[in-house]
């Protein structure tokens, strides 16, 4: 069976956690978009750890993990990871890396700083890992899929030519800066290729066999529904589809196989980035939930930058469920909201005058403001609890009012950073 675990909200849900504990289940993990400008959080027995390119099996022996074609693959920081989790007593990860999969190139993380910095105040707040260029060259269809490495110098230094052509005019005319080192490039591309090319794999062919033996499979999503580039919110979005349905362009398997979709949602909200955030709270409030809130706070596990934090909204929760296919909800960090008298959850939005539920385009997002209930907290730490009954009452009303409003089933409460700190509930994946 393929399950697909995704986002529903901005990113920053938790779904390295709960790829990580579905992974006990699990043969092949795969990541299918996205790059090294986000990162999955996972604690275990062999510490804490931020993945920003390694798919979350990669703690479990027996799996094997998988780079999908549809990322963007960034070499040193795969070579990096991977040193890092073994030097720190993890079993050597079984990897494959998809042989279509696109590489990021030096130039491309360079581009994306040039234009932050020249857009300055008006900036799409970036990561600076490369991603929007890397896409462009994608569909422009001058990226460089990773078995293009394979080819001898003469054939490698046509294409660096030919890019470079382009890239240069960019480079001395708009950011002012030195064109493209092309004997650098050459050389880079030729220590690169030798430091993946056992890793390189079919990756389609080994899934096909994988699901006709009956194989588990999990579609590792990054970032989530806001993040989509065609239903978020847009302009400030990524550069590939977080959604589940991508999950099929990005590991190489047909769509109807796609049998579940475990949807990711945090018990609050959180961003990294700009962009609209209706229930965005700003002083001591946020200052208070973002130190409580994760393993040691809210900070992006890629930038370190303080994540942008507010209460539940549901209508954009709602939203990302319905756009994501949601079979399952995941709700994560229940226990970081124990310091509260009272919990604000967002039930809707107040455009122009009248309350609305469902999420609404961009130009309209810009000018809704948040429609609070509160709920009383529970006062109390919740970690180690097993059972959903065995909660506060507080607790159990919170989620269950928030199940009732976002119209898909809650079936995985998380309520400790630990692998096994998960409250399974009624026909849990």
């Amino acid at each position: 069976m393929v399950k697909a675990v995704v986002g529903a909200n901005w990113g920053d849900e938790g779904k390295g956690k709960i790829t990580d504990t579905l992974a006990n289940e699990a043969d092949i993990v795969i990541r299918f978009q996205g790059g090294a400008n986000a990162g999955h959080t996972i604690v275990n027995q062999y510490g804490k750890f931020a993945l920003h390119t390694m798919p979350s099996g990669v703690f479990h022996p027996d799996i094997m993990n998988i780079i999908g074609n549809g990322m963007a693959f960034d070499i040193d920081k795969f070579i990096q990871e991977l040193d890092e989790i073994v030097s720190r007593g993890v079993p050597k990860p079984q990897l494959m890396v998809s042989d279509r999969v696109q590489v990021m190139m030096p130039y491309h993380v360079q581009f994306d700083s040039l234009e932050e910095a020249r857009l300055a105040g008006k900036s799409f707040g970036s990561t600076k890992s490369g991603i929007a260029p890397f896409y462009s060259d994608k569909f422009a269809k001058i990226g460089w899929q990773i078995n293009e490495f394979y080819q001898d110098d003469e054939v490698l230094m046509e294409k660096i030519n030919r890019i470079a052509d382009q890239k240069d005019v960019l480079l001395t005319g708009l950011y002012h800066t030195d064109p493209i080192d092309r004997q650098g490039l050459l050389q880079w591309i030729k220590d690169r290729r030798e430091k993946v090319k056992d890793y390189l794999g079919n990756v389609s062919l080994y899934l096909d066999t994988a699901i006709r033996e009956g194989k588990n499979i999990l579609l590792e999503g990054q970032l989530g529904t806001m993040k989509d580039p065609d239903h978020g919110i847009y302009p400030m979005v990524t550069s590939s589809s977080p959604l589940a349905a991508y999950g099929a362009i990005g590991a190489g398997i047909p769509p109807y196989e796609i049998k579940k979709v475990v949807v990711v949602s945090k018990a609050y909200s959180s961003a990294v980035g700009a962009g609209e955030f209706v229930s965005e709270i700003f002083g001591e409030d946020a200052e208070l939930l973002r130190n409580h809130g994760g393993d040691g706070g809210e900070y992006g596990a890629t930038t370190g930058r303080p994540r942008r934090v507010g209460w539940y909204d549901c209508v954009a929760s709602k939203y990302g469920c319905r756009l994501q296919g949601a079979t399952d909800v995941a709700f994560t960090v229940l226990d970081d909201l124990g310091y509260l008298d009272e919990i604000p959850v967002c039930v809707a939005y107040e455009l122009d005058g009248k309350e609305i539920t469902e999420f609404p385009v961009t130009k309209d997002l810009k000018r809704c403001k948040p429609v609070y209930r509160t709920f009383k907290g529970w006062k109390c730490d919740i970690r180690g609890i097993r059972k959903f009954e065995d909660l506060p009452r507080e607790a159990q009303d919170y989620v269950n009012f928030i199940e009732s409003q976002i119209g898909y089933p809650i079936t995985m409460v998380s309520n400790g950073p630990g692998r096994d700190d998960i409250i399974y509930r009624r026909g849990a994946v």
